[in-house]
């Protein structure tokens, strides 16, 4: 008998002319956090809408006409469906000004480039924690009425979807998108042709269209190389995301900087700020600086005109995190291009080196061609600040330019919906405006306790109603039985969510210590063995396909899961996406994290559980470190890094044993005849109201546009107005400094005095031999405070001396200072000089410093 072969024809309805905008509100990003949005398409097919995994363009694809015809009749969805187009047209009425956008001028634009954005589960082009942060920036930059687009690769294949089988083996399932699927369009000329740019790569010129994706008031544009003229290793570059070799990565990074740069050109676009989150996107500099050396300008003026209004964001917290590729591959690339920048080969290399490694860098590449740089927690700011420390050779990594601006969340995306009716009922109708306001959020007091307590009890049955549908379908996949499922699930009863459940999500690398509770065995079996006060541990996140020791932490929780002592107390489960995350940060009633110190760059999970009211129960690492007050959760103090591992992880364990004994389940189990704990609820509340407002991607996004996004667009104007001739004076003084600054020496003129009285004043006098510079372009400065300070350069005062002219004898220039020291006590006092210019970004970004 011969094979039949199928054929696919897709039937799509007619939407009722009544219902016409559900297209455009299918096309707008706005759907992933605004829930009202997300219920019109659910009301009309609720099972449709769970096959389509939320997909509202899918949704309008595959929905039965009827259905449609019915909704357009019914009174009800019609009135709830107008009251979303009243609040999609009010959202997107532009302000004609706000706190936020009132520095920007009228043309003033934000490029933010990232090589994953997570929106949505529906918009699978991302893979994890950065993806979602890069997404919770550009919801808040459009809930800001930011002038701010964004630019990332359009990958055909995201992440995997993940499976673990009966063994807890980890199982990498890939799909590719249908880009009619998803909520993207092509960029089109005027007269509707594609908007198109080439990137060249060894031997070829690849093609690479531009598509674009409307969150809220912004754009992204994502670009995407899997076209027809393309050869097929080509377009397969950005078929998928984090796929492939070092070969396929230098490629996504070509494309992304490079291509990305171009493609905003080819589109008129002209960004005042440019902001590279990580060092994926870092080639767009060259790009820049290839423009600026058409136009014939010098290469360090170009250098410097593009690093002014260039922001840099690192989130990884060891130098073996960050990008780079050997000479030999960047040569194969870039032997073409160098040339086009004027500058030599070795030029060339050194624009990416960085110390103690062969390689070219990404990170060394985005600080050379940036003056703003930034980790993303105080800790991690500290970690990155030692980490580049060679980047500024002669200041110390206290004093460098790396800053931080910790993370935070999108409130609209990961507040559970049960807290809304609550906030406006009990807060303010308008509490959504007061997001960064502490001292409102100490109004969560006036919710009553119990009506608190029944909005936790009702996200924890939610969340238990989807752990069982998750672990019933791993279940029977695996041939398990139905006798076996309800041991598993005895615990995780949605009808019951009075047992303290504690989760653990995220992605499963080693330095997150998935691992740290079991360290133990017989204290945990201690721990959870009283059937009076149970326990239930939720564990869910994926390891990268190519981690191995990832992949094991899975296998190994999935052991212990299964342990008789420990069965149906310790669930693992699959698929951990978005969806999943928002259900576990709403209805855990403990978020536990202990990552290894301080390799936890920021980790914003906990942010989400927090304003949630679930409490933290975290190593005090990345944000925790700022989060925690004493009063909203447990912390770990992590021990001495100097310690081995192993130690470290015992001792930290022992913590973590401790806190769960003698604190978090009596306290959660200290419950009155009302059914619920008042000291639990009132940690609850305290988490909310100390974190939710300093902890959201608002405050996040308002803290880059102070600190760099309005600086750097002050910067561009400097540099770049009459025909760059900021950028031409820097870059020159710059060179001048560099040549001379061997020669330049410090050195005592006066004669130390040991004591004074208080009031008294003392002069200071030194001879500084400036090898050809001019007294203007240097700081002369004292640093002086309590000899037993910890942190003298943060801590001590700073006082500049006076140039006084030049010692005949020696040439020197000789500086000043008449001090009348503030304090009493045993002082110590520095004495240093360094470069200082006024078009400076930062003070100390030359590198160069000389000390007493």
């Amino acid at each position: 008998m011969h094979k039949s072969t199928p054929y696919i024809l897709e039937v799509r309805p007619k939407i009722p002319a009544r219902l016409a905008r559900l297209e455009e509100l299918a096309n707008n990003l706005w759907y992933s956090w605004d829930l009202p949005t997300r219920d019109l398409f659910s009301h009309i097919d609720r099972n449709l809408w769970d096959t389509v995994d939320q997909n509202p363009k899918a949704f309008l694809r595959r929905v039965d006409e009827q259905r449609l015809i019915d909704a357009s009749e019914g009174p009800i969805f019609l009135a709830s469906y107008h009251r979303v187009l009243a609040a999609y047209d009010s959202y997107h009425t532009k302000p004609v000004r706000n706190s936020y956008t009132e520095g920007f001028a009228e043309n003033d634009l934000v490029a933010y480039f990232c090589a994953e954005f997570g929106f949505h589960e529906s918009f699978p082009i991302y893979s994890g924690g950065l993806g979602i942060l890069a997404g919770d920036h550009c919801k808040s930059a459009s809930d800001m009425h930011l002038p701010f687009v964004g630019v990332g690769l359009l990958y055909r294949r995201g992440y995997f979807y993940q499976t673990i089988d009966g063994h807890g083996n980890q199982n990498a399932i890939y799909t590719d998108s249908d880009f009619e699927n998803l909520p993207i369009s092509p960029v089109l000329h005027k007269d509707g042709s594609e908007v198109r740019v080439s990137v060249e790569l060894p031997g070829r010129s690849v093609a690479v269209k531009i598509w674009q994706a409307r969150v809220g008031n912004v754009t992204i544009y994502l670009l995407d190389t899997d076209l027809d003229e393309n050869s097929p290793h080509d377009r397969a570059i950005t078929h998928h995301l984090y796929g492939g070799d070092k070969t396929m990565r230098i490629e996504q990074e070509i494309v992304l900087g490079i291509g990305g740069a171009r493609a905003l050109g080819a589109m008129g676009i002209q960004p005042s700020v440019w902001h590279m989150n990580e060092g994926h996107a870092a080639f767009l500099s060259l790009e820049r600086i290839r423009i600026l050396r058409e136009q014939d300008m010098d290469f360090s003026s170009a250098l410097e005109a593009v690093a002014a209004h260039t922001i840099f964001t690192t989130h990884t917290p060891v130098p073996a995190g960050h990008d780079h590729f050997n000479h030999g591959m960047m040569l194969s690339y870039f032997d073409h291009y160098y040339p086009q920048l004027k500058i030599s080969q070795e030029e060339f290399l050194a624009l990416g080196r960085a110390p103690d490694s062969p390689d070219f860098n990404m990170t060394a590449l985005a600080i050379r061609c940036s003056r703003f740089q930034n980790g993303v927690s105080r800790i991690h700011g500290r970690v990155s600040s030692e980490i580049c420390a060679e980047m500024w050779p002669e200041i110390e990594e206290e004093e460098n330019p790396m800053s931080y601006v910790t993370n935070g969340v999108h409130m609209p995306t990961f507040l559970a919906k049960e807290w809304l009716e609550v906030f406006e009922r009990f807060l303010d109708w308008g509490w959504s405006q007061h997001l960064t306001d502490v001292a409102f959020w100490q109004q969560i007091d006036n919710i009553p306790d119990h009506q608190f307590w029944s909005v936790r009890e009702s996200l924890k049955s939610r969340m238990l109603q989807l752990i069982r549908q998750i672990v019933s379908q791993q279940h029977y996949r695996n041939h398990g039985s139905e006798a076996h499922l309800d041991r598993i699930l005895k615990y995780a009863d949605p009808a019951n969510p009075n047992v303290l459940t504690i989760g653990f999500a995220r992605r499963f690398a080693t330095y997150k210590r998935a691992l740290l509770l079991f360290e133990n065995l017989d204290w945990l079996r201690q721990i959870m063995g009283d059937t009076e006060r149970p326990v239930l541990f939720i564990f869910a996140g994926k390891a990268h396909p190519a981690d191995i020791p990832g992949q094991d932490l899975i296998r190994r929780v999935t052991q212990v899961s299964r342990l008789p002592e420990f069965e149906g107390k310790i669930l693992m489960l699959e698929g951990y996406d978005l969806r999943l995350s928002r259900r576990l940060v709403a209805g855990v009633d403990v978020w536990l994290n202990n990552p290894l110190y301080p390799l936890e760059a920021s980790g914003t999970s906990g942010m989400k559980a927090a304003m949630n009211g679930v409490l933290n129960l975290s190593v005090l690492d990345g944000w925790w470190d700022e989060g925690y007050n004493g009063k909203n959760g447990w912390a770990i103090k992590p021990v001495s890094e100097l310690l081995p591992e192993e130690q470290r992880n015992r001792e930290e364990s022992q913590t973590l044993y401790e806190l769960l004994q003698d604190q978090v389940i009596p306290t959660y189990y200290n419950r009155d005849k009302m059914g619920y704990s008042h000291e639990w609820v009132k940690m609850s509340k305290q988490s909310v109201a100390s974190l939710l407002p300093r902890f959201n991607s608002t405050r996040m996004v308002g803290e880059y546009v102070a600190k760099t996004y309005l600086p750097a667009t002050r910067q561009y104007r400097k540099y770049w107005g009459s025909n760059f001739n900021g950028a031409r004076q820097i870059a020159a003084w710059k060179n001048a400094v560099r040549q001379a600054w061997h020669g330049v020496t410090i050195r005592r003129m006066d004669v130390p005095k040991h004591s004074i009285t208080f009031k008294d004043g003392v002069r200071f006098e030194v001879g500084i031999k400036l090898n050809g510079l001019q007294p203007a372009d240097v700081v002369v400065e004292m640093l002086i405070g309590y000899q037993s300070n910890q942190e003298k350069l943060q801590q001590s005062m700073k006082y500049r001396f006076q140039a006084q002219g030049t010692a005949d004898e020696t040439g020197e220039h000789v500086f000043t200072l008449e001090l009348m020291p503030e304090q009493c006590g045993k002082l110590e006092y520095r004495i240093r000089v360094y470069p200082c210019h006024e078009m400076l970004t930062h003070p100390l970004e030359i590198g160069c410093m000389r000390w007493l």
